[in-house]
């Protein structure tokens, strides 16, 4: 116990807990958008997208921060649009053209890794490792967490008309096309912020977990923004606090943590709960 108190005062603690607090936050206020588009397993294959950029980025332009971030945007955007035109051209559902494009730059992009000798940072953009962010990464997610809360914040009533009635939404003047592709383009850049807090493969639970677990405990739409929000925060803040003396990996307690959040909820929802329908 007196160890993890001394580790609480180091600054590298202190600054990791307060990335949790506040990735935790913006990624769950985000979630809604994706359990409210249905899209989680589109935006599932796009985290795992992001790595080829990466990679590309590295071997063109060296090891530097903006061109990572750079380099992971592009990927998500040309897999994301790409798998789109793919379906538009051809007979092939857009499912199926997505998983294909997805896991084929993964693996080009793992293997151009591998081969600069990046062993441990992939492992980092696969897995997280809060702990060494630098100013960098944590000024990129607290900056595109707070545009994303705002610029959310201030469209949510057309957002909301648009994802539950594009028709209604065309008919009182909303450009339904420009907001699809803002949301599409902002889940992209939440996806990349996260990348070093939680990586890759464990960035789609941070985006859709803690808004799954408000909408089992509400019929409020709205309430699945703040709400995701503080699931996300504070099981981040939680999870902080178990990973040390448990030994565990930060990114992946973090995970479970919100999963089992969102077990308690489907499970003990006073009104769509398991154990409530069961009584019925």
């Amino acid at each position: 116990m007196n160890e993890f108190l001394q580790f609480l005062n180091e600054p590298l603690a202190q600054r990791s807990l307060w990335a949790c607090g506040v990735i935790g936050f913006s990624n769950g206020f985000v979630s809604a958008l994706v359990v409210l588009r249905r899209s989680a397993l589109q935006i599932g294959t796009l985290s795992c997208a992001l790595l080829p950029g990466i990679a590309l980025a590295i071997l063109l332009f060296g090891l530097f921060q903006l061109s990572i971030l750079l380099g992971a945007v592009l990927a998500g955007l040309m897999v994301g649009l790409g798998s789109l035109f793919v379906s538009r051209t051809s007979r092939m559902e857009h499912d199926t053209a997505l998983s294909v494009l997805h896991t084929t730059a993964f693996a080009l992009g793992y293997i151009i890794l591998i081969t600069l000798g990046l062993q441990q940072k992939v492992d980092d953009w696969l897995f997280g490792n809060i702990m060494s962010m630098g100013d960098t990464d944590l000024w990129i997610a607290y900056i595109t967490g707070a545009l994303a809360v705002l610029s959310i914040t201030a469209l949510q009533r057309p957002l909301l008309i648009t994802l539950f009635d594009p028709r209604a939404a065309a008919t009182m003047g909303i450009p339904t096309r420009v907001f699809n592709y803002g949301i599409f383009a902002l889940l992209i850049l939440v996806l990349v912020s996260s990348l070093q807090a939680v990586g890759a493969f464990l960035t789609l639970g941070l985006l859709v977990a803690p808004a799954a677990t408000m909408y089992l405990l509400t019929d409020r739409a709205s309430w699945l923004f703040w709400g995701g929000g503080l699931i996300g925060g504070l099981g981040a803040i939680c999870a902080f606090f178990l990973s040390y003396p448990l030994g565990w990996h930060l990114g992946a307690t973090i995970i479970v943590v919100l999963g089992s959040l969102f077990l308690l909820a489907y499970l003990f929802s006073p009104k769509y709960g398991l154990l409530r329908l069961c009584r019925k």
